[in-house]
């Protein structure tokens, strides 16, 4: 592992972390004997995070047809293995505190992103959509490691990239001597998602693997790479949107064998959702 990396990750102490509320839900929904109730209780525990539950609940993203105001309501609408997205949502935010204009961008780019995935999940049966929700909203984590941990030289990275019109990737190879890809990746590992979400988040700009990767890996990584393109192709949580992208010939829309009807219906379903729900989300 690079040194610069390896000190960021495992030295420093006050890296963002994931409030303890997700982290024993996404333990307790594995549990066969766990029941709605208790979820409520822990949930409850986090006034911050059960407020932003109900929120997010009620977006008609979820498709609940009537208003949820209670969280034993919440679960049993949603479901365990969703409500796991929803609670990892609701406390990831916290993670791009304090909000300034920086993290206002990088949090609608991944929630939107994470709205993405989970679009392309559902209309194509080809990954679980919760997972690649997940994938989506962690996508770019790596991006916020970096604002945490170096606000002046992150500053300067998004100011090479607009002054100098250069790519993030340039930017960030002549300022970091990391990737945010490999930053994202190993904190998604260290909070303790499965390995499938950390591939899936490493390899969102290169979703290539070797010959013998689980094709499930694979599938989930290109829901997640087409999700982030469908983000700059609308412009959520970027300066300009980039209407210019050719999504057909795209090597993630290539392998998912998605047919241009297919793409455009997606992309359409995307932009309305995410300006239905962006206020239940931010």
């Amino acid at each position: 592992m690079n040194k610069e990396l390896e000190k960021v990750i495992i030295s420093a102490g006050d890296l963002p972390t994931i409030p303890m509320v997700a982290t024993r839900i996404m333990r307790l929904v594995l549990e066969e004997h766990t029941t709605a109730d208790e979820l409520a209780r822990i949930i409850a525990s986090d006034p911050a995070v059960a407020a932003r539950v109900l929120k997010i609940s009620n977006s008609s993203f979820y498709g609940c047809q009537s208003q949820i105001q209670t969280l034993p309501h919440a679960i049993m609408m949603l479901g365990f293995v969703t409500l796991k997205s929803v609670v990892v949502t609701a406390s990831a935010k916290q993670v791009y505190n304090p909000f300034g204009l920086i993290e206002k961008l990088l949090w609608e780019h991944s929630f939107g992103a994470g709205i993405a995935a989970r679009i392309i999940a559902a209309e194509t049966g080809i990954v679980n959509p919760d997972e690649a929700f997940l994938g989506g909203l962690f996508h770019d984590l790596g991006k916020q490691i970096m604002n945490f941990t170096d606000k002046n030289r992150f500053q300067e990275l998004i100011q090479r990239c607009y002054n100098e019109e250069i790519s993030f990737a340039a930017a960030e190879s002549q300022l970091f001597a990391y990737s945010h890809d490999e930053a994202g990746a190993l904190v998604v590992r260290k909070w303790n998602f499965p390995e499938n979400l950390v591939k899936a988040v490493m390899h969102h700009h290169n979703p290539e693997f070797d010959a013998d990767e689980d094709p499930y890996v694979l599938c989930l990584t290109n829901v997640v790479s087409l999700a982030n393109l469908f983000c700059h192709r609308l412009g959520i949580g970027t300066i300009h949107s980039k209407k210019e992208l050719d999504l057909a010939n795209s090597s993630s829309v290539i392998m998912l064998g998605l047919s241009g009807e297919q793409l455009e219906g997606m992309l359409d379903q995307f932009g309305l959702v995410f300006e239905e729900d962006r206020k239940l989300f931010i």
